[in-house]
């Protein structure tokens, strides 16, 4: 198969993991079982087809460095687990805007960004001949999301918005319209990780449901030390970030019920750790009350690398068949707000049913 040409948005510790992972996986057997893997084959690509071919930063101590020095630069602490050898990509400086939050231009030790048009970033990406542009973005960045949006569709890429800023979901269809028209695939938004807190919560509402029990309220509150959690911080940031986390799982739930779902604190030691605390209130037979407490703990970068690495052989395939504008199959699968919201058992067989070519999108 050819090669998938990739682009990123953001070098920190999601890109590392991913571009460890590419590594770490590069011989993985396709008729085996692979731990950490929910398809070594998809669609006829293979993990070793991934090359990262541009990046763009905005942390001044990673532009100009290669690629594979750059993922280890800080506040970088997404652990190593993977040797990465030169890549021969040099980190190119990314725009601003709304990208670094006030308080934390510090800790991304911030360029000045005056020179970066997006004909600049648009010229790379062509240049590069990249053909997935995969936006990891901090929480919070809406206008520098869209501006990435449209350098992709300038440059003709596919772009893959692993956070919560709607643009495949995007419900006035301005930015799938656009997508569509540039004869392009858009999949989004915001990554569900491998075996996160929101697959957790989500499986743990379907088990209530399915079992005859009403949910009465539930909450889920995520502690982590790395800069998604420092960014986070700041609650006029995380609009987009609760609605995408709440609607993944009262979707489920036909009836409104009290719910509180998101990042609740910021605590530096962690590191790239996440903790999450879940409880569901339920009452069953005779409204006898069931209660449900889980904690979770996780490595938050390679929780979520897991499914991008499938996200970005998704788009390439949809490129190969001239799909323009909003998947539905892979994303209901992969993220937290899809455009169409489906129990995951539903989505798991849209997406292999997609990869089939049982499904259009």
């Amino acid at each position: 198969m050819p090669e998938i040409r990739v682009a990123l948005v953001g070098v920190g510790n999601s890109a590392s993991a991913l571009i460890q992972g590419t590594q770490y996986y590069n011989d993985a057997k396709e008729d085996t079982t692979v731990p950490g893997l929910m398809h070594v084959n998809y669609g006829g690509y293979h993990i070793r087809d991934i090359r990262f071919v541009a990046a763009f930063e905005v942390n001044k101590n990673k532009i100009g460095k290669d690629l594979s020095e750059a993922i280890w630069v800080k506040p970088n602490c997404c652990e190593k687990f993977s040797d990465v050898p030169n890549l021969g990509v040099k980190v190119s400086p990314g725009i601003i805007l709304d990208g670094a939050a006030p308080h934390m231009r510090e800790t991304f030790n911030v360029y000045d960004d005056a020179k970066t048009t997006k004909e600049s970033i648009v010229k790379t990406l062509k240049d590069t001949k990249t053909q997935v542009l995969v936006n990891y973005l901090p929480v919070g960045s809406h206008d520098a999301v869209r501006f990435y949006a449209q350098c992709a569709i300038d440059a003709g890429c596919a772009l893959v918005n692993c956070m919560p800023e709607f643009i495949g979901s995007d419900k006035s269809g301005e930015w799938p319209k656009k997508f569509e028209e540039a004869g392009l695939p858009v999949l989004g938004d915001d990554i569900k990780s491998q075996v996160g807190a929101t697959i957790l919560h989500r499986t743990l509402i379907r088990l209530c449901l399915d079992r005859g029990a009403i949910v009465d309220e539930t909450y889920q509150l995520n502690l982590g030390g790395d800069t998604d959690f420092q960014n986070m911080t700041v609650e006029s940031r995380l609009t987009s970030k609760r609605i995408s986390k709440t609607e993944a799982v009262t979707s489920l739930v036909p009836y409104a019920l009290p719910t509180r779902i998101g990042p609740s604190d910021y605590v530096p030691f962690l590191k790239n750790k996440k903790i999450c605390y879940l409880s569901i209130k339920t009452r069953a037979f005779g409204d006898r009350p069931i209660t449900i407490s889980a904690k979770l703990e996780v490595e938050d970068s390679p929780n979520s690398a897991g499914v991008v690495i499938d996200l970005i052989r998704a788009a390439k395939i949809a490129l190969d068949r001239k799909i323009a504008g909003t998947l539905l199959s892979m994303p209901s699968y992969a993220f937290k707000h899809p455009p169409v919201q489906v129990p995951d058992s539903q989505a798991r067989q849209w997406t292999e049913d997609w990869i089939a070519g049982k499904r259009e999108r």
